[in-house]
């Protein structure tokens, strides 16, 4: 069952706030009830071991919803944010955000199925050194394809070479270990929720151990 984000005073559901950087403290909204917004919790073990890569560069933000994540890395000093989004709810909430936390200069928001912007601009956007998936809990299929589009364009083409994928799915899900060269070398249960971290296999050769520090 879905966790329903709590109510602010405006109306919309809650999307938790951002936990670090320029943005600290500034709270989000999210598209409305029945989302399952990124926590604190979560939030501090995708980005602590990350931030470093994330300075300068860029995160791609599928399945963005409030944009919670793409917003996190932006606060966190990364250099631009792809929001991907195909709900104007979500849409909305992503660009009212933007504009709390005055991070809108370094992001593009893009209304598109998340799949056919991957297959359309995804590489042509790329090189990202993030890339953030959170599908809808009830398709974690939609992690498998995000991952075969990500895998067959290669290293430095969607993904960059050294680059991490965190996936976030339902912790009893099905999700794929690994496909053709991105490989899973992390996972982190929070309850009923999961995320999974995928590099490389010739950069998960070189950095074997680190998403554990």
């Amino acid at each position: 069952m879905a966790r329903r984000g709590s109510r602010t005073a405006a109306g919309n559901a809650s999307a938790g706030r951002v936990i670090a950087g320029t943005a600290r403290g500034i709270r989000l909204v999210g598209p409305g009830e029945g989302t399952r917004p990124l926590g604190d919790r979560l939030k501090q073990s995708v980005f602590a071991s990350l931030e470093r890569q994330i300075r300068d560069r860029g995160f791609l933000d599928l399945f963005a919803g409030s944009g919670a994540a793409g917003i996190e890395a932006l606060s966190r000093g990364a250099a631009r944010a792809v929001f991907v989004e195909r709900d104007q709810g979500a849409i909305r909430a992503i660009e009212a955000n933007l504009a709390a936390t005055k991070l809108a200069d370094r992001a593009t928001v893009g209304r598109m199925d998340a799949l056919a912007w991957l297959g359309r601009q995804g590489a042509a956007s790329g090189p990202f050194a993030i890339v953030f998936i959170d599908p809808p809990y009830a398709e974690p299929h939609l992690i498998g394809e995000s991952l075969s589009v990500i895998a067959a364009n290669g290293p430095d083409g969607i993904l960059a070479a050294d680059g991490v994928v965190v996936a976030k799915h339902a912790a009893r899900a099905a999700v794929p270990a690994g496909i053709g060269l991105l490989q899973s070398v992390r996972e982190r249960p929070f309850g009923e929720t999961a995320l999974k971290f995928l590099r490389w296999a010739s950069a998960r050769a070189d950095d074997e151990g680190e998403e554990d520090r």
